[in-house]
């Protein structure tokens, strides 16, 4: 949870703590510039350079606004914006360079509040900045459970898939498909509808979803005939299979 701090109708600190904000960039010339507008207007300012980082210090110090940039070095914006999401409610203002990086932030639901592209005035950002911490703060996100289907156990907060025990190594695609299957094991997902949840958007041959399967199962030392783990649905498409 983060702080709790009054602002008047003009997005003024009322009464109480300065609020802090985190600001995760990889360009330290900007981060300087933005901590600097933000500090003017009474915030507390920490700043991280990645995404790792940036998630460890949200952790550690449970900011009320964080500022992200989309595209960081290692975890990007968009993944460090989801592991965030499961311990803080936090509200978090995108950077993206790209205005078609738009459509990705909103399309992968990443629990980002809103967004601004590059190149910003820093007065913008402060207004966004500010119109965020006017808006009524939502519940933290619950811790997520692991998820158990036989002896495969899949981490959604770590990450980790492991069978028998044992860790599997998966691609970010083939996480993100087995996470998206987990997470609702008794929806039977078209391949459209995994194309939405995973890929954002897609313009090519939707059977690209059936190639990833098709490695997924080969790592989880399943197949289409046996389903223990993921069960073809004819004419539908996948679901989670129950492990036995």
């Amino acid at each position: 949870m983060a702080r709790q701090v009054r602002l008047d109708a003009g997005g003024v600190i009322a009464s109480g703590p300065r609020p802090l904000a985190l600001v995760v960039d990889d360009e330290a010339p900007l981060a300087a510039l933005v901590r600097s507008y933000l500090e003017r207007e009474g915030f507390e300012v920490e700043t991280a350079g990645d995404g790792e980082t940036g998630v460890r210090v949200a952790r550690e110090r449970l900011p009320d606004v964080i500022v992200l940039d989309l595209m960081l070095p290692g975890l990007d914006g968009i993944e460090a914006c989801r592991q965030i999401r499961t311990f803080s409610d936090a509200y978090i203002l995108m950077l993206t360079a790209k205005a078609e990086e738009v459509d990705k932030i909103i399309g992968l639901s990443t629990g980002a509040d809103d967004y601004v592209t590059k190149p910003f005035s820093p007065g913008e950002l402060v207004a966004r900045v500010r119109a965020l911490m006017r808006r009524p703060r939502e519940a933290a996100a619950p811790a997520i459970a692991v998820r158990h289907f036989g002896d495969l156990e899949v981490d959604p907060l770590a990450r980790e898939v492991r069978k028998g025990g044992a860790s599997v190594e998966l691609t970010r695609l083939e996480f993100a498909l087995l996470e998206a299957l987990s997470e609702q094991p008794r929806v039977a997902f078209s391949r459209q509808q995994l194309l939405e949840r995973v890929w954002g958007s897609w313009f090519g041959d939707e059977h690209v979803v059936d190639v990833h399967l098709a490695n997924l199962r080969r790592k989880l030392g399943d197949d289409a005939r046996a389903g223990r783990y993921i069960r073809t649905v004819r004419g539908v498409g996948y679901r989670m299979g129950t492990g036995e």
